[in-house]
């Protein structure tokens, strides 16, 4: 009989693990006024104000590098206005111009996911714990996406100039609306009581961990003084890191074969993340003037560090039956991924625990797309990109 990998054997000891103390996680988390989440709020606005600490002190270290690539931005090709393009083509940035043909060949709508059989398997299929976890994902999910398109309409989509990566900005700016409806429909589908449902949409004031995360992505939203090479690293972690957690737990329904609809637009959106994360590392490629190796990894660390809080304090994994450590070792597998897609070393120097996983690419060559795949094809848009993946942020990528 043939050994098992390390990973089969973790993902396989995963459906033997006991679930301890979840009814208490699950009630205390329901009820706003309880003492659980009392001192959840005190820790987390203690983390809060440290954080912001930490953060003025780093601006202050950095302050002249900071200001160097500040001044060297009115240099930089991508964030300079060219008074000879008015026109879209013909093409200058041919890598970028196929980013944005890779996600404009994977458009879908809210309306192609069929969500008939998973009111069933919600009220009969999955336990309290369960429903509670995937209620909680799905808050988080719908808030960020919006802080998402307020970066891009805001910030990005202004300062980049070249009309090739306007044009992925443009399309990514609407896809996370289709996200964003998505999730909405899927709260409104599997939430029927109004109180909860109100609680979830507003998941920033009402969870503490997901108001940690959205500060984080807040504080570089408004640092006016930040370079443009370090926001476009920290919203990679957010939709690279703060995604990835949430993502492989819903896989993980899937591999149980829970909730068809759900898993399966949390395929595409998945797939959708991937793309937007490889093109922030296109972009970062692009750049005459980088940020440090040394910021691109605090930046990802601090991002690793607030995900692996999350699904310690808002999330115990063990309610879908998983391992916090694996789980964890899983964020700092993706983290490595991201460090290295950025030209840095890897910093965990940890293997994909997770099988389910293996197969699953967020940067499209896995086919999410049986039913259309036809009139893709016929447009040779999945085809040319492919030729130029070689670089692509691969979910199973092995360095």
């Amino acid at each position: 009989m043939a050994k098992e990998t390390p990973s089969k054997q973790a993902a396989a000891a995963l459906s033997d693990l006991e679930i301890k103390d979840a009814s208490k996680n699950l009630s205390s988390t329901l009820n706003p006024v309880s003492e659980d989440l009392e001192a959840q709020e005190a820790a987390l606005n203690k983390r809060l104000s440290e954080a912001a600490e930490k953060h003025k002190q780093y601006l202050y270290s950095h302050r002249i590098q900071r200001h160097k690539l500040k001044a060297e931005e009115k240099e930089e090709p991508l964030l300079t206005y060219d008074n000879d393009r008015h026109t879209l083509f013909p093409i200058k940035y041919h890598e970028i111009w196929q980013a944005y043909k890779r996600a404009e060949a994977s458009f879908w709508t809210a309306e192609e996911i069929d969500l008939s059989k998973d009111l069933h398997d919600w009220n009969n299929r999955m336990n309290a714990n369960e429903r509670f976890f995937i209620s909680r994902v799905l808050a988080f999910f719908a808030a960020s996406d919006g802080i998402v398109n307020e970066n891009l309409v805001e910030n990005f989509s202004a300062e980049v100039q070249i009309p090739e990566a306007r044009a992925f900005y443009g399309f990514q700016i609407m896809i996370e609306n289709i996200h964003s409806e998505t999730y909405s429909l899927l709260i409104d589908t599997y939430i029927k009581d109004p109180k909860e449902s109100e609680f979830l949409f507003n998941a920033i004031e009402t969870i503490p961990q997901i108001k940690e995360k959205a500060e984080w992505a807040l504080r570089w939203i408004n640092d006016s003084e930040s370079p443009f090479g370090e926001r476009l690293v920290a919203f990679a972690a957010i939709e690279g890191i703060f995604f990835s957690g949430s993502f492989a737990s819903i896989f993980w329904l899937k591999k149980r074969g829970l909730m068809p609809g759900l898993t399966f637009s949390n395929e595409l959106i998945c797939r959708d993340e991937g793309l937007h994360t490889d093109f922030a590392c296109l972009l970062f490629a692009h750049l005459k003037h980088k940020i440090e190796p040394s910021t691109v990894e605090t930046i990802i660390v601090q991002a690793v560090e607030i995900e692996k809080r999350y699904f310690l304090d808002a999330l115990p994994v063990a309610l879908l039956g998983m391992n916090a450590d694996l789980m964890n070792q899983y964020v700092e597998f993706v983290a490595d991924r991201l460090l290295v897609a950025f030209g840095n070393e890897k910093y965990y120097k940890v293997e994909n625990p997770f099988d389910f996983m293996e197969n699953i690419s967020l940067a499209g060559k896995t086919n999410f797309f049986e039913k259309r795949v036809s009139d893709y094809q016929k447009a040779g848009v999945i085809a040319k990109a492919t030729e130029t993946e070689t670089g692509a942020f691969v979910i199973s990528e092995d360095f």
